[in-house]
C-alpha cells in the first residue's frame, strides 16, 4: 500500500515539474501545446473513489496552475476529468471485475480498448481547457485548431509513455 502510494505520488511530482518546467514552453505552430500532466489522472486505479480521485486530480490542476499561471484553468478541468474518468473507462470497457490490475494501462485494458479510453480523455480536456482559455466563440475556427492539434499531440506523448512504462508479460 505504502509502496503504491509513493509510487504515485514520484508520478505527481515527476509529471508537474515536467509540465511546468518543459512541456509549457513547447508550442508547435502556435497551437499545439502538450497537456501531459492528465497521464495521472488517467493512470488512477479505478478503485479509488471518485471524491478521492476529484480531490488529488484538483491538486493537480492546482499546483500546474500556480506555477503556469492559468488562474485556476487546469484545477477546474483535471477535477471535471477525473469525475468523468469512470463513466470514460465503462463506456469502452463495461465490466471493470474483468481487469486483473485496477491501473489502466495498456497491458490491462488491451491496445484498442486504452487508445479509445486515453484518446477520448484527452480530446475531453483538451476541449475543455481551450474552452476555458478562450470564453468566447470569437475565434471558433481557431479554438476548435488548437483543441484538435494538443489532443493529437497529447494522445502521441501519453501513448508513448504508455507503452515505455508497460510491463510485458
Amino acid at each position: 500500500m505504502a509502496k503504491e502510494i509513493l509510487k504515485y505520488l514520484l508520478l505527481f511530482v515527476v509529471l508537474v515539474v515536467a509540465q511546468v518546467v518543459v512541456f509549457n514552453h513547447l508550442c508547435l505552430f502556435n497551437v499545439a501545446v502538450p497537456l501531459v500532466f492528465i497521464y495521472f489522472i488517467i493512470k488512477l486505479p479505478v478503485n479509488l473513489p471518485v471524491n478521492w480521485a476529484m480531490t488529488v486530480s484538483f491538486l493537480l490542476g492546482l499546483m500546474v496552475d500556480i506555477f503556469s499561471n492559468t488562474q485556476g484553468m487546469n484545477a477546474l478541468g483535471c477535477t471535471v476529468l477525473a469525475a468523468l474518468r469512470l463513466p470514460l473507462l465503462r463506456l469502452y470497457f463495461p465490466r471493470e471485475d474483468d481487469m486483473s490490475n485496477p491501473e489502466p494501462s495498456l497491458r490491462t485494458l488491451g491496445p484498442a480498448v486504452y487508445m479509445k479510453y486515453l484518446l477520448t480523455a484527452v480530446a475531453l480536456y483538451c476541449a475543455m481547457f481551450f474552452l476555458i482559455e478562450a470564453f468566447t466563440f470569437y475565434n471558433w475556427g481557431l479554438m476548435l485548431l488548437r483543441i484538435a492539434a494538443s489532443t493529437l499531440l497529447t494522445f502521441i506523448i501519453l501513448l508513448a509513455f504508455g507503452s515505455l512504462t508497460a510491463r510485458t508479460r
